[in-house]
């Protein structure tokens, strides 16, 4: 017997185990993700999957809620939509969200207005060119912990990528803060594949964005810390 709920009025029924968000494509029904990804764990850090459920004071994110007998879920309702449209609004204010076209399509269908919070302080780091197959551009990443967990149990097992810092200052890093080469990374670009701002990219695409010359190339290719330009 599978669980029986009701998605935006609509009724579902699921096996059990199954998340919110799980149900709701099931039933035909798009609730919008950041941190999500089906090759990595949800632990529920963006919060653009948040659903109302009758009867929980809270917002829950569908990512990792189960559903269960008797809900009543509404994935769009007023307060859904206020939340998210919060969310996008403050990510568009204190991160670089110029290659994220995803988020950029979800602030356009919420009308997030990213000049609501102007005093935000916006995330500026240096770009990361310290090996020959990526670029590291913090000042994109979102938080999202996919690179992590991808390089880590959930696919790689080298644990090259991690956190540092706490709180504001919280950053994607290596252990020590080395260079990637000299970390246990083996490139695959497994970390490049699953990031959803272009907060890491493979060094050709950037190469071929910024219509460098051979010169430029050849500095690119020597794996260093570059000044943004």
């Amino acid at each position: 017997m599978g669980i029986q709920l009701e998605i935006d009025g609509q009724p579902v029924t699921v096996e059990p185990g199954t998340t919110l968000l799980e149900a709701a494509k099931q039933a035909g029904i798009t609730v919008p993700t950041i941190c999500w990804h089906e090759a990595t764990t949800s632990y529920a850090l963006c919060r653009i999957c948040v659903v109302e459920v009758a009867g929980m004071r809270l917002l829950q994110p569908g990512c990792i809620v189960e559903a269960a007998d008797g809900m009543r879920v509404q994935t769009r309702s007023e307060r859904v939509v206020r939340a998210r449209k919060t969310i996008l609004e403050m990510l568009a204010s204190s991160v670089d969200l110029s290659d994220s076209p995803d988020i950029l399509a979800l602030m356009d269908e919420y009308g997030a207005l990213p000049e609501r919070f102007p005093e935000a302080e916006r995330r500026e780091v240096e770009l990361m060119d310290d090996n020959p197959m990526y670029l590291r551009d913090y000042s994109k990443c979102v938080l999202c912990w996919r690179c992590v967990q991808v390089c880590a149990e959930d696919a790689q097992y080298t644990f090259a990528l991690s956190f540092s810092g706490r709180g504001y200052e919280t950053e994607i890093a290596t252990f020590f803060d080395r260079p990637m080469p000299a970390t246990t990374c083996v490139f695959c670009g497994q970390c490049v594949g699953v990031c959803p701002t272009g907060a890491l990219k493979p060094k050709r695409e950037f190469m071929l964005e910024q219509g460098m010359g051979p010169e430029e190339i050849a500095v690119m290719s020597s794996g260093r810390k570059r000044k943004r330009t």
